[in-house]
């Protein structure tokens, strides 16, 4: 088990205030490595949420699902507002990860 393995909500954009997705996983890494190489069907292939722009840390994976249910309720600023707050560049943090 690496030190990456824990669960995580996270958030993933086409671009610069593009495209959003919101998803949680136990294994953060190879998750996002799935989305990136679009080998995960459905929303972010389709538009291309590639790019890990905010994750978050959980202990418990249904702590994790609420998480991740009340953001995906916010509106779009709301969202934006997250990122930038962690993230004001836009960077992409599955870089940091690997």
């Amino acid at each position: 088990m690496s030190r990456y393995d824990f669960i995580a909500v996270y958030i993933l954009a086409s671009r610069r205030n593009g495209t959003l997705y919101t998803g949680v996983t136990s294994d953060l890494v190879p998750r996002i490595q799935l989305h990136r190489e679009g080998q995960i069907e459905g929303f972010t292939q389709k538009y291309g949420c590639k790019t890990l722009v905010w994750y978050e840390q959980h202990g418990l994976m249904h702590e994790a699902i609420k998480r991740e249910k009340q953001i995906k309720r916010w509106r779009r600023a709301w969202k934006l507002e997250l990122i930038e707050r962690d993230n004001p560049n836009w960077r992409d943090l599955f870089l940091d990860l690997v």
